[in-house]
């Protein structure tokens, strides 16, 4: 199956050094925005009064009580807001673990290349950061919702998270290759195998210390599966 294969592919270019060099970089990057995040929070809930918000007696958050709260937010906020984070961050390095996968593996593949650039790698970063994160804040109503049925957060946030992260990944991995109507068409093609690897990848997401490794394992599959299409469609 090639999203098996494509999945089996992923996990041994982890062995690389290049691609091990840029999930760091991904990794600290990812920390510092969610520090950052914190920080802020504890430095807007300071001195809050949520009481007062719903017509209660003041109770406003004195320093610990805002620190708590800000720990607890984000703590939160990562859970919903990792997989658009994490994934905008590795796309901005999609050009180079597609060039270390294609070298690899795919040598045609990588003398044909173009070069995504860096402009291009962060713009595309930001478009997929923002599209994951305004679906999960849609979803989130539906998250509180489903809480008492024990895993339906579970099941909606791998529905939610499947289907973008196939479309993404699909186009990051095509980006380097063909014109935009040579590699819309091959994507449709595709289409089944980009949402069931966007599934997989998605339930990574929900696995501790897995997920921290599923937007570069991610990453992988979809340019194993379009490079190979590629092949054998010639």
């Amino acid at each position: 199956m090639p999203v098996i294969r494509a999945f089996i592919l992923a996990l041994g270019d982890l062995s690389d050094r290049r691609i091990l060099a840029i999930l760091f970089q991904a990794l600290v990057i990812t920390a510092i925005i969610f520090l950052l995040l914190g920080a802020l929070l504890m430095w807007l809930l300071a001195g809050m009064d949520p009481c007062a918000w719903v017509g209660a007696q003041s109770c406003p958050l004195g320093r610990v009580a805002g620190g708590v709260s800000a720990v607890a937010l984000t703590v939160v906020g990562a859970w919903l807001l990792f997989p658009g984070v994490a994934i905008g961050v590795v796309t901005c390095f999609a050009d180079r673990i597609a060039a270390a996968v294609e070298l690899r593996h795919y040598p045609d593949a990588a003398a044909s290349a173009r070069p995504v650039g860096v402009a291009r790698g962060i713009g595309m970063g930001l478009r997929s950061a923002f599209r994951l994160l305004l679906f999960n804040l849609l979803a989130a109503p539906f998250y509180v919702l489903l809480l008492v049925t024990g895993v339906g957060p579970f099941v909606l946030f791998v529905i939610v998270n499947g289907l973008a992260f196939g479309r993404d990944l699909g186009a990051l991995a095509a980006a380097r290759h063909g014109d935009r109507q040579s590699r819309r068409a091959q994507l449709k093609r595709m289409r089944g195998e980009q949402n069931l690897m966007g599934t997989m990848v998605s339930v990574m997401f929900l696995v501790p210390f897995v997920n921290l490794v599923a937007p570069i394992i991610g990453t992988a599959m979809a340019i194993h599966l379009f490079d190979r299409s590629i092949e054998t469609s010639r």
